[in-house]
């Protein structure tokens, strides 16, 4: 008996004894915890409830010269919904979605649908939340993007029966004047995958850009000037509660710097009036002809004296308010194309600006090119009268002793032009002249320029590199070399080759921008400026940062009179040559050619041979009877000029004809706009 209450004294004393234990252990651990880890564990829950977040910088706007807006920034609301806020249950997280349903007017699923890009349609709401619950459950999954925003107000009154529902405020880009300044302002995309484009991901993201929420320009001036334009990013710290709902501001890491403001030398007034000419001039000849002549087209007014571009109207063009909220990718395919579907692109390429980033043959506008070099280089005397009896015939040799085979050349005007001299030939556009002067004729003594030194000139007037202009993808034009034909074609340069290239033809290709900025080199006094579209910067208090000064590139050595003799040639275009006269065609009888009240111009004409690929498909290259572009150059006053246009119009064959009356009609809307003083259309300085 005693034995038996021994050995239960012994277990009562060792339950005891490990409880006691028990119990040093508990407060030991309780003293580690709130004592001596206590620092360690409140850092911890201070960080799972501490979150950096980036603050985006408001972009910068973008105006015309007088104040109107171009781009701007307007409030977007966007629905989301973070999965692992929603009911827990089931039928809980059904009533969110029908009632979610009925308020977008979008469907709950969408068979068969894949993953794509947020808010693009084609998805349904549990498609979306499922697919963002598998990746990241606390994220938001955008939902539906600028949606009304009566419709934000009312489910933002609704949130307490919508648990894990959010409305957010985007900034949202908007282009008031849309498809008018499309080629100009361009339009914004989101930053690429870096599967796709690792270097331009890589740049962004480690200027504090974020992948899926923040924007960069692709095109126009919102690419060219995206850094300028978007500003810095910030970061925080900020407290947030269980359900991700900020509290307050801890510190700020970095400020946020909001994007700069740019105003541009474009009126937009100017570049509807030049737009509209354009486009019914395109759709007379259209109508006239009774088939789709031409599609495509590009009006330039500049000021030559200091390099500002006051219009740019590339036609056909596109709709950047399109791309404005997400990329509108089916209009986008319909527009550039898709290979991986076999989709071409449009074959007018709206998406492209033509006044820089396609090349045109010149023809006849490039005669200036080769009159600067032939007077500049003693070729021949301005003065000396040379006949053109419509038609030479020349030695097309490759080399010095090779006979070489006969070889026509012809003028536009098969009767000829007689007798000319300098001022005449450019005047009259006569071919003949040019081949003479330009490409030498034995028979009547005159060397010629040749082929190396026309192209000495034409680098001097800016040809074969970019402008400079602020449009991204500009390209350089081409110089048409010895070197490059021996090496493209395996060779020789020919004696014809050459007569092609002084009138602008054959392997000579240029920008219409390249080809308006080499004639302000004549108009301006021998000076090649940097184009420009870009005439302040401002700060968000409308301070001026930085004012656009003119850029001299390059300053040719032209004697002053070769300068007044070219332009004597230009002036004497419309007063006896290709601009004089009406138009007499499409039923304008009677109506001028050039016709602006009060105002004196000189311009140059031109008819551009091509055969690309559009004109091949429809066989339209045919030898001796050639499609034609037309050309048409003016500007104003001639006595002391302010403002130079230039219009080029695809397939539109005789530029006094087509191009000239739009060209025309762009002039008279500037100085009516001048006289009418409702804005600062710019004179000379």
């Amino acid at each position: 008996m005693s034995r038996s209450n021994s050995a239960s004294s012994l277990r009562v004393l060792l339950f005891y004894a490990a409880l006691v234990a028990a119990v040093v252990v508990l407060l030991a651990q309780l003293l580690n915890l709130q004592f001596l880890q206590h620092e360690t564990f409140a850092e911890q829950a201070f960080e799972n409830r501490i979150t950096r977040i980036s603050d985006p910088a408001p972009r910068g706007v973008i105006y015309d010269r007088r104040g109107v807006l171009l781009a701007r920034n307007v409030p977007a609301f966007t629905v989301t919904i973070t999965p692992a806020f929603l009911p827990d249950n089931e039928a809980q997280v059904e009533d969110v979605y029908h009632q979610l349903a009925k308020l977008l007017n979008m469907p709950l699923t969408v068979p068969g649908s894949t993953p794509k890009a947020p808010c693009a349609p084609g998805r349904g709401i549990r498609d979306l939340v499922d697919e963002g619950a598998g990746f990241a459950p606390y994220k938001p999954v955008k939902i539906k993007c600028d949606i009304e925003k009566d419709t934000a107000l009312i489910i933002r009154e609704q949130f307490a029966d919508m648990p894990g529902v959010k409305v957010i405020v985007e900034p949202l880009r908007d282009y008031p004047t849309g498809i008018m300044t499309a080629d100009i302002v361009g339009y914004m995309a989101a930053i690429p995958d870096p599967k796709d484009a690792p270097l331009t991901y890589a740049y962004y993201t480690a200027r504090g850009f974020i992948a899926g929420r923040d924007r960069i320009g692709v095109a126009g001036i919102e690419a060219s000037m995206q850094d300028i334009l978007a500003g810095q990013n910030g970061s925080k710290l900020v407290e947030k509660d269980v359900a991700g709902e900020v509290l307050r501001t801890i510190g700020v890491e970095t400020e946020t710097v909001a994007g700069l403001n740019m105003q541009l030398t474009i009126d937009v007034r100017l570049q509807a009036a030049a737009e509209a000419a354009l486009r019914a001039r395109m759709k007379l000849y259209n109508d006239y002809s009774g088939e789709i002549r031409t599609t495509s087209g590009v009006a330039i007014v500049m000021n030559p004296n200091t390099g500002e571009i006051l219009a740019m109207v590339s036609w056909p063009t596109y709709d950047n308010n399109r791309f404005a909220r997400n990329i509108d990718y089916d209009y986008y395919t319909q527009l550039a194309g898709d290979p991986t579907r076999n989709i071409l692109p449009d074959p007018q390429y709206p998406l492209l600006n033509h006044a820089v980033n396609i090349l045109y043959p010149p023809g006849s506008v490039f005669k200036i090119v080769t009159a600067t070099g032939v007077l500049e280089e003693g070729v021949i005397d301005p003065d000396r009268e040379l006949n053109d009896p419509g038609k030479i015939t020349i030695r097309n040799a490759y080399f010095p002793t090779d006979p070489g085979r006969a070889k026509d050349f012809v003028c536009w005007n098969p009767a000829g032009h007689g007798r000319v001299d300098f001022i005449r030939g450019i005047a009259w556009s006569c071919n003949v002249y040019f081949y003479k002067i330009g490409g030498g004729y034995e028979p009547d003594g005159v060397k010629g320029l040749g082929i190396d030194s026309l192209i000495n000139w034409m680098q001097l007037f800016g040809f074969g590199q970019p402008t400079g202009v602020e449009l991204p993808g500009e390209l350089s034009g081409f110089l048409p070399t010895r070197a490059w034909k021996r090496q493209t074609w395996g060779e020789n340069w020919a004696t014809g080759d050459t007569y092609n290239a002084v009138i602008g033809q054959g392997y000579v290709h240029v920008t219409p921008l390249q080809m308006l900025n080499a004639y302000n080199v004549i108009i301006n006094g021998g000076k090649l400026l940097k184009p420009t579209l870009i005439d302040k910067i401002l700060d968000g208090e409308a301070n001026v940062i930085t004012q656009t000064q003119p850029v001299i590139l390059n300053t040719l050595p032209i004697a002053p009179e070769t300068l007044r003799l070219i332009r004597t040639g230009l002036r004497e275009a419309v007063l006896s040559g290709t601009l004089q006269g009406d138009i007499n065609i499409f039923g304008e009888v009677g109506v001028p050619i050039v016709d602006v009240p009060g105002v004196n111009v000189a311009g140059k004409t031109g008819t551009a041979e091509y055969c690309d690929q559009l004109a091949w498909e429809k066989n339209l290259c045919i030898y001796g009877a050639w499609p034609g572009h037309a050309w048409t150059m003016l500007y104003a006053p001639y006595e002391n000029p302010e403002v130079s246009v230039i219009v080029f119009i695809y397939n539109g064959r005789e530029g006094s004809r087509l191009a000239a009356p739009v060209a025309n009609a762009i002039l008279r809307a500037y100085f009516s706009l001048k006289e009418s003083g409702a804005g600062n259309v710019p004179a000379s300085p």
